[in-house]
């Protein structure tokens, strides 16, 4: 009996590689499905539409009416630039000491915690020239700041226990700051250079008290307290060596409202026998934060847009559960995280340059309207669209347009519900915005930072600064994170629900 051999057929193997061409003919199906559904790009055109729309909209809703006279600073920056001024002329280089011995209210409502009592060299008089000043205050211990926007925090300081010595030596546009508890032991605060100072610069005691809020918020709504506005502080050991033109110390309101206007507190400076000053005064040598966040009032629509992207994300992968389509997909590929990948790119990158078109459009017009309501310069300076912070808020805008998309496609994989997915996206970055303005003020600054809400903080254009105190509300645009570090709570988000929808894609049947 004669058998035949059996032959082994070896099995088909796809000249194409499993990695590139797999997944590029998968974007390819992917981009080509999204473009040939109406409804889609008809979403796509409403969402680009309505973000523009928005945008200008609520930029025609904001306008600003005059106010008291602007101070800029060396920077270009709005700032503060008022406080009480015992001071001599110096001219060319220096050191001026003083013991601070008191700080004390004198309105009654409080003593602020960045009210500051100390020792200052300043270009002149006039408001907003450079400067830099050693310092103390009652709730930030000793400080060294210079030209408004720069600090440095020093010793922690209890006047109520002891006194506190200060020094600024100055040696041509370098100003070093130093602190002592006793007069005879030194520590060094750190060396600044300060442009612009000139030849002749004033130098000696100041003391400004800032006007503070404090913020009660409840259920019921926000109240504010009005804190003081004044304090008084007292002074000893005040010497000066170097070259002086003046003979005796002089006193200035620097920065002072005009004497019979309705905020107009003049200070006063005594000298007791014993060589002992007592500055009595008001005002802040600081970064203005009060002003309008012109930038972000330039994005009003993307919180609109991201409506419509979430509603594109999410019918981009629910449709084809709900038809069945998706057999057919992974029948086609059966790498079911390659289907995810290339969906959640295509839905990206769509979603990303319509996006950032719409948010480039809106800001420009949005601008333009802010312009002509009396948003302009000095106080509001231009704002390019190719610079920051502009630029960081138009691509950062898109790229969170983006991320919604994604968010909702993901969950959308792990959901199968059109409806349920679209409000699991409204539940994690709309109602953490509404419900940010009824809440507690701690429980609303908590919403804005743990959920994916925190991302419009990208929009911000306003500086916060550590040396002012601020109630960061969220009714007035104030985000507790970082414009880049609030981007990144969606991003991990995103990420997540990304990692969810691979796990339950690969474990459940199609």
């Amino acid at each position: 009996m004669t058998t035949t051999p059996t032959r082994t057929v070896p099995p088909y193997r796809s000249a194409l590689h499993p990695a590139r061409a797999g997944f590029g003919r998968l974007l390819r199906a992917e981009w080509a499905k999204f473009w040939t559904v109406r409804a889609w790009l008809l979403v796509l055109a409403i969402a680009a539409v309505v973000t523009v729309v928005i945008c200008q909209v609520g930029a025609s809703g904001s306008s600003v009416g005059g106010g008291p006279a602007i101070v800029l600073g060396p920077g270009g920056e709005v700032v503060h630039d008022s406080f009480r001024f015992t001071h001599r002329a110096l001219t060319g280089d220096g050191t001026v000491t003083a013991r601070v011995t008191g700080l004390k209210d004198a309105s009654g409502k409080g003593l602020g915690p960045w009210t500051k009592g100390g020792i200052i060299v300043k270009s002149s008089l006039k408001p907003g020239s450079p400067y830099a000043a050693v310092m103390v205050t009652p709730g930030h211990g000793v400080r060294m700041q210079w030209n408004f926007t720069q600090d440095k925090a020093g010793p922690s300081s209890d006047l109520a226990k002891a006194p506190q010595w200060l020094r600024l030596k100055r040696l041509g546009e370098k100003l070093t700051g130093y602190a002592s508890v006793d007069g005879q032991k030194w520590t060094r605060l750190g060396e600044v250079g300060v442009g612009g100072l000139g030849r002749t610069v004033q130098v000696g005691l100041f003391l400004a008290a800032p006007d503070h809020q404090i913020v009660h918020r409840s259920f019921g709504g926000t109240s504010e307290v009005a804190g003081s506005g004044q304090a008084t502080g007292t002074f000893d050991h005040l010497t000066l060596q170097g070259e002086s033109t003046d003979s005796t110390w002089s006193a200035t309101d620097v920065g002072a409202p005009p004497p019979n206007g309705p905020n107009s507190r003049p200070g006063t400076t005594t000298v007791a026998p014993t060589g002992a000053y007592s500055l009595t005064g008001q005002g802040d040598i600081a970064p203005d934060e009060n002003s309008p966040d012109m930038l972000q009032m330039s994005f009003q629509g993307v919180f609109i847009g991201l409506l419509f992207m979430a509603t594109l994300g999410t019918l981009f992968v629910t449709t084809e559960y709900k038809r069945g389509l998706i057999r057919t997909t992974f029948t086609a590929t059966p790498s079911r995280l390659k289907v995810l990948a290339a969906k959640a790119t295509v839905i990206g990158v769509i979603t990303f340059t319509t996006g950032l078109l719409a948010t480039a459009i809106g800001f420009t017009l949005a601008q333009k309207t802010l312009r002509s309501n009396g948003f302009k310069p000095p106080e509001f300076p231009d704002l390019s669209l190719l610079q920051n912070p502009a630029l960081r808020a138009v691509v950062g805008s898109a790229v969170l347009l983006s991320l919604v998309a994604v968010l909702a496609l993901a969950l959308g994989v792990v959901l199968r519900s059109s409806a349920g997915t679209i409000a699991t996206v409204v539940v994690l970055v709309i109602l953490p915005q509404i419900l940010s303005f009824a809440f507690p003020l701690p429980a609303a600054q908590w919403l804005l930072r743990v959920t994916p809400a925190a991302a419009f903080a990208i929009q911000q254009g306003v500086t916060y600064y550590p040396q002012v105190q601020h109630n960061c509300l969220p009714e007035s645009g104030c985000y507790p994170l970082t414009p880049y570090h609030g981007l990144t709570v969606l991003v991990a988000y995103t990420a997540a629900a990304l990692l969810l929808a691979a796990w339950t894609v690969r474990r459940r049947d199609a």
